[in-house]
């Protein structure tokens, strides 16, 4: 192995282990909801969308499940410095379970090469996707209707979750030169 090949994966690694930790700051970061047993609203997904448009698939789908395996042993992550295998299984936690199904998908989806419209579609795919499980999950958890799942769970995220994935994709190239350095 190259000294330099040595240094694109201590960078690699490093970029990787930053990213994991900003998901668990941002968890810290939240507003709760004045629904009973709510989410709160976070920069979690944010910081998600984030690493989902800079990344590679293999490298944003590791940094997701290295934050999701600290949650699940115990390391206070999860929104709200909440931890636990019971965390993800209450009924607001599939919103959570969707984080590692979107790191995979947009990369996938957003191309290789910064593109805005492309980058700005696939944070909002993101956003689709994330509320979608969480909301149908919700409604199985709780037994809730269509109309009171979407009512619940998927409308009042929908503006400010929508907002936070266009100003991501927005923000990609700054962080993409700054890394190149």
């Amino acid at each position: 192995m190259s000294n330099n090949t040595q240094k694109m994966s201590t960078k690699r690694i490093v970029y990787c282990a930053l990213f994991a930790a900003l998901l668990s700051i941002a968890a810290y970061i939240s507003i709760p909801l004045p629904l009973p047993g709510a989410p709160h609203i976070t920069m979690i997904n944010f910081v998600l969308f984030i690493i989902a448009l800079l990344f590679s698939a293999t490298d944003s789908f590791m940094i997701t499940m290295v934050w999701m395996i600290l949650g699940i042993v115990g390391i206070p992550v999860f929104i709200g410095g909440k931890a636990g295998v019971g965390y993800l299984i209450q009924p607001w936690g599939a919103y959570t379970w969707a984080f590692p199904i979107v790191a995979l998908l947009l990369p996938l989806i957003r191309g290789k090469k910064y593109n805005r419209l492309r980058y700005t579609i696939s944070a909002i795919i993101g956003v689709v996707v994330i509320d979608l499980i969480g909301m149908i999950y919700l409604c199985v958890m709780s037994q809730y209707d269509l109309v009171t799942g979407l009512t619940i769970g998927f409308l009042p995220f929908l503006p400010l979750d929508l907002l936070k994935a266009v100003v991501a994709a927005q923000i990609i190239p700054a962080f993409k030169k700054v890394m190149e350095q």
